[in-house]
């Protein structure tokens, strides 16, 4: 881990030698990435790495704490602007929410509803935003989970509630494909640390029905929870 800026300095240093001016060039003055990734802010989820995104220009990359799609306006809640602004002006056909095994943010939020938490001003607004998506989450999870189980399947809730918010906005275009995945690094899903496991795609859960709408996906499509 790095230090100092210092150091990270150097990795950038590295970096730049090995990424060749040339691999700027068609993109320097706009940009038409393929899909946004909208990721929860954590260290342990390597957004970019985890789709090999190392082309400039191929993927829009957004991150947030509880990889939410929204954000409080005067007008309300309204799909963030970091979100919105490639699905309406860089032609991105594709939207891809994702989440992760453990989430702290979902941890968090989770603990809050069932008795608030002490967190500072700029934290506790994220679990209030997210709280207006999973408190009736909560209340319909099955008695007997262990809270690492709850968790893992509120990841999963977490992950179709921005996916709906996005297919139920007007501000995006509804050709949009939107799909929700979870990045599973502990094991939860499968013992292949790194996979992302498809959960949601254009508002269907049901591992079946997507397999049978979209072939394509066929052994990538898993939940931990259906309801």
């Amino acid at each position: 881990m790095p230090d100092s800026v210092s150091e990270l300095l150097q990795r950038n240093e590295r970096h730049a030698r090995r990424f060749e001016n040339e691999r700027f060039e068609g993109v320097q003055d706009g940009q038409a990435p393929g899909a946004v990734t909208v990721c929860c802010s954590d260290s342990r989820v390597l957004q970019d790495e985890m789709f090999e995104n190392r082309t400039p220009g191929d993927i829009f990359t957004v991150g947030a704490i509880g990889n939410r799609v929204f954000e409080e306006t005067a007008e309300g809640l309204a799909v963030s602007g970091d979100v919105l602004y490639p699905l309406v002006h860089a032609d991105t056909s594709t939207a891809v929410v994702i989440g992760h095994t453990g989430c702290g943010a979902v941890t968090a939020t989770y603990k809050d509803i069932r008795g608030e938490i002490e967190e500072p001003a700029g934290i506790r607004h994220c679990i209030d935003l997210l709280k207006r998506r999973l408190t009736d989450g909560v209340a319909a999870l099955p008695d007997g989970f262990e809270e690492s189980e709850a968790i893992n399947r509120l990841v999963e809730y977490n992950v179709d509630q921005q996916v709906a918010f996005l297919r139920e906005s007007d501000d995006v275009p509804v050709d949009i494909d939107v799909v929700g995945v979870v990045y599973d690094f502990q094991d939860v899903y499968s013992d292949e640390r790194g996979l992302v496991h498809v959960v949601n795609v254009d508002g269907v859960r049901d591992p079946d029905r997507i397999e049978e709408e979209r072939p394509e996906l066929a052994g990538r499509v898993r939940r931990l929870w259906t309801y």
